[in-house]
């Protein structure tokens, strides 16, 4: 293999495969990225046997490939050489002793490489009928799901984002047995079958971190133990958690006994400067209390001291509630509306509170209590 290249473009697609390693892999031929240079341009694959990662340089945009061939090498320092160099051309070239030559008018490195045989074959397959979405709206929906999940492995089915596929909606529903959120997608154009699957949240947020132009398609071919994931110059694939996400369709109620609808902005800095004075240890519990068209707002320890706030409801309501929930997931579900005023759903003081609002119903939050009363 022999090529030159400007550093700024191999560093912008090693800095799209560098993800699809994990420092904490053992196995060393996964710590590495492999090159492998065609006519048509040059690939860099990634992967850690959860998650694999592809990439595509045009020949168009390579100064000179000389002589084609693979190479597999260590993916941090061939990271690190190509991000200190210069925004120069780069000349890689194989030599002999399995050995890349990296030079540049006033650097040169020499790096080992690993046996080409022994990089795993990445099964990165297309189907026939792809889910195609918006960038943007993806990312959006992931980032309003994704907090939900539960980072603890003793249930790894919570670890994930469940995804629904029903009546030409996709589901995206994500627990962590406290709290929920959920977002449904109304597609026009979905020719797929019924589907139920569960996507790991970490390798969610890889594909959010390398979506950058929301106008932009993005493709997901669902297959029965992974998904491809396809936009731009890049193929990423995850591996699916193997289980049945519990059915949750049934935790959110058709009818409330009280709705209030609040200012999103004024309630999320009331809860924020009400939890400063709560307990880590105690979930950051905050009181909510509705009284004389107003939510009240409370918390205390008692060796330090209190706090009150009020907030003013934009509609009048007859039935009061006393609750209490986390700060933390509170804060966590009401951030990611988009709308100016947000409505909370009660059903008495140890039933599920329920978000949403008009202006986005397709999103639901919900948060379990925490009796105090």
């Amino acid at each position: 293999m022999k090529i030159k290249i400007q550093q700024k473009i191999l560093m912008e697609h090693l800095n799209y495969v560098i993800k699809g390693i994990s420092s904490k892999n053992l196995i060393p031929i996964l710590n590495c990225i492999k090159f492998d240079l065609k006519k048509e341009g040059l690939y860099l694959l990634s992967t850690d046997n959860e998650i694999a990662i592809k990439t595509f340089i045009d020949a168009s945009d390579i100064d000179s490939i000389d002589e084609l061939g693979e190479i597999v090498v260590a993916g941090k320092y061939i990271y690190d050489i190509v991000r200190k160099l210069g925004n120069e051309v780069i000349n890689i070239e194989e030599v002999i002793d399995a050995q890349i030559l990296i030079t540049t008018p006033t650097s040169s490195f020499k790096l080992n490489c690993n046996n080409v045989s022994e990089f795993p074959n990445l099964d990165l397959e297309f189907s026939q009928k792809p889910v195609i979405l918006n960038q943007g709206l993806f990312k959006k929906t992931i980032n309003q799901t994704i907090f939900a999940t539960s980072t603890q492995e003793s249930r790894p089915v919570l670890t994930g984002i469940n995804l629904k596929i029903r009546d030409k909606k996709l589901i995206f529903t994500a627990t962590d047995s406290y709290r929920l959120a959920s977002k449904e997608l109304a597609m026009d154009k979905l020719d797929i079958e019924d589907t139920d699957i569960i996507i790991p949240a970490r390798n969610l947020m890889e594909v959010i971190k390398l979506l950058t132009n929301d106008d932009e398609s993005l493709e997901l071919h669902i297959f029965a133990n992974k998904v491809v994931f396809k936009f731009n110059t890049i193929t990423l694939m995850t591996r699916l958690i193997n289980g049945t996400y519990p059915d949750t369709s049934k935790l959110i109620p058709e009818e409330f006994t009280l709705t209030v609808k609040v200012n999103l902005d004024k309630f999320y800095t009331a809860i924020d400067r009400a939890s400063l004075l709560t307990n880590e240890e105690e979930k950051n519990i905050i009181k909510l209390e509705t009284k004389d068209n107003f939510l009240i707002l409370s918390s205390n320890i008692p060796e330090i001291g209190n706090v009150e706030e009020k907030v003013e409801l934009l509609d009048k309501v007859k039935n009061n509630i006393k609750i209490a929930f986390s700060a933390k997931y509170m804060m966590d579900a009401i951030r990611v509306f988009d709308s100016e005023n947000i409505d909370l759903k009660f059903n008495g003081e140890i039933k599920p509170i329920i978000i949403n609002d008009a202006d986005e119903s397709n999103l639901i939050q919900l948060i379990l209590p925490i009796r105090t009363y």
